[in-house]
C-alpha cells in the first residue's frame, strides 16, 4: 500500500490543502501536513498531480515498508 507524507522540504505555499483538503491542511506552524495517508486508488492521479506541483519537492507517495 503507498502513503502520502510531506517532507521537511514543505515551504507552507498551502497549494496541496487548496487543491486537496481530502488529504491535506496546513498545521499550526504554517506547513502543510497530511490527515490521510492511505491514497485511494481513484484519487492517484490528482495527487501525483500535486507531487508535481509542489513548489518545494514536499510532497512524496511511499510504498509501505
Amino acid at each position: 500500500m503507498e502513503k502520502l507524507r510531506v517532507n521537511e522540504n514543505c515551504i507552507g505555499c498551502g497549494l496541496c490543502a487548496a487543491q486537496y483538503d481530502k488529504y491535506f491542511t496546513i498545521n499550526d506552524e504554517g506547513f502543510s501536513e497530511v490527515i490521510k495517508e492511505d491514497i485511494d486508488e481513484d484519487d492517484k492521479k490528482d495527487l501525483l498531480n500535486i507531487v508535481e506541483a509542489c513548489p518545494g519537492e514536499a510532497i512524496v507517495i511511499e510504498e509501505e515498508k
